[in-house]
């Protein structure tokens, strides 16, 4: 499947490594323009309508997420370039958007666009960028989340979250209503992507301090679902703090 292409990165030389890869590793992928900035890329992909465009997070003058909102009339999927920063990662992660770090990875880069071609094939009705500039707008415990499951993907809200437990390669999600939901990922995925009020209780439990009914001095935690979790030792004392 052959599928269009736009490249935003103000720096040349990033465009010229990207622009190579893509050529050489990704035949599958034709490159209809490249901009260096927010008032050449907006311009660009409402001419072009690319089906995909590789978005660098940071540049002078706003960033990616300013080009999601000056174009979010449009439809395509992005793949983000950036360089590791917590806020844009936790951004990114929690609307299962794609994404490669700088410098630029081969390997990764050809599992990016597969994905990419892949949720173009099935025809996804996910939009993943609408959720990301949603959640900007939202303080964390009121930001939604895109579980990949078993079945496809759910999309919830993180304050409908009761805890989290590790189930092998899995995780296991329980809601308020009492349902629970077999998420495709560790728990320590969970615990570098949630933030206040989860709370990391135990190796393998990570809970919503919101849902918390009581706790004992020796270490158990009473849930509003009737659940018992014990606290273990190491995770005490972040979890008390929280309460004080």
């Amino acid at each position: 499947m052959k599928i269009t292409a736009v490249i935003i990165d103000d720096e040349k030389i990033a465009r010229d490594v990207l622009r190579n890869y893509l050529t050489k590793y990704c035949p599958q992928v034709e490159i209809l323009g490249e901009a260096e900035n927010i008032k050449e890329a907006v311009p660009l992909i409402a001419e072009k309508l690319p089906q995909l465009v590789f978005l660098d997070v940071e540049m002078p003058f706003g960033n990616a997420f300013d080009v999601l909102e000056a174009t979010k009339d449009f439809q395509y999927e992005t793949i983000f370039i950036t360089a590791f920063s917590q806020y844009s990662l936790q951004a990114l992660n929690k609307s299962a958007s794609y994404y490669i770090l700088k410098p630029i990875d081969i390997q990764e880069l050809i599992l990016a666009v597969n994905k990419v071609v892949e949720s173009l094939e099935n025809k996804e009705e996910l939009n993943r960028n609408k959720i990301l500039l949603e959640n900007l707008k939202l303080k964390p415990e009121k930001q939604q989340l895109i579980l990949p499951t078993l079945q496809g993907f759910d999309v919830v809200k993180t304050e409908d979250i009761v805890r989290l437990q590790a189930d092998g390669n899995f995780t296991q999600v329980f809601f308020n209503d009492g349902s629970k939901k077999m998420v495709c990922r560790f728990l320590k995925h969970f615990d570098d992507l949630l933030e206040t009020p989860f709370v990391r209780v135990h190796r393998s439990h990570i809970i919503n301090a919101h849902f918390v009914k009581s706790y004992h001095k020796n270490g158990e935690i009473i849930l509003n679902d009737e659940v018992e979790i014990e606290v273990s030792g190491t995770y005490k004392e972040n979890f008390l703090a929280f309460f004080k």
